[in-house]
């Protein structure tokens, strides 16, 4: 073997480690990234039931319904779609109607989002970008950057 095909050979055994070696970091970090969907994005993209997801939007109005013990039922919308959610735990304490949220969690096979964490918006101002841009998308937005504010 010439000086030129050794470094050939040396050079395609590294690149094929890498690849190797990316390869195996992506297919363990699959099942801990998460994507974060509106209500409209659930229904257009086949999300299959099982799968982990972030779903975010506005709580709608008049959806929150408590049952046994912490279980809480609401409905996020991002005034297109809505999604039914299920959660079993304490609530933050500025989650209400109305109000930006971004839930973790998985899709039932019957469509309703059984969340295990439910994220809501920290002051008057603050809102997810992934939610915002969802809502800029649905032309609802409200918040900074929407329309001039009159004097």
């Amino acid at each position: 073997m010439t000086r030129k095909q050794r470094r050939s050979v040396l050079i395609g055994v590294c690149l094929a480690v890498l690849g190797l070696a990316v390869g195996l970091v992506l297919f363990a970090l699959e099942d801990s990234i998460v994507f974060f969907y509106s209500p409209s994005d659930v229904s257009q993209k086949n999300i299959k039931p099982g799968q982990r997801i972030r779903l975010g939007g506005l709580v709608k109005e008049g959806s929150v319904k408590r049952g046994e013990n912490t279980t809480v039922q609401f409905s996020v919308t991002d005034t297109a779609k809505t999604v039914s959610v299920v959660y079993t735990g304490v609530l933050p304490d500025l989650f209400r109607e109305g109000q930006g949220v971004v839930t973790e969690g998985k899709l039932g096979s019957d469509g309703v989002f059984v969340a295990d964490n439910v994220l809501a918006k920290h002051d008057e101002n603050y809102m997810p970008p992934e939610v915002a841009e969802a809502l800029k998308k649905q032309g609802v937005w409200q918040g900074e950057g929407s329309k001039p504010k009159p004097n």
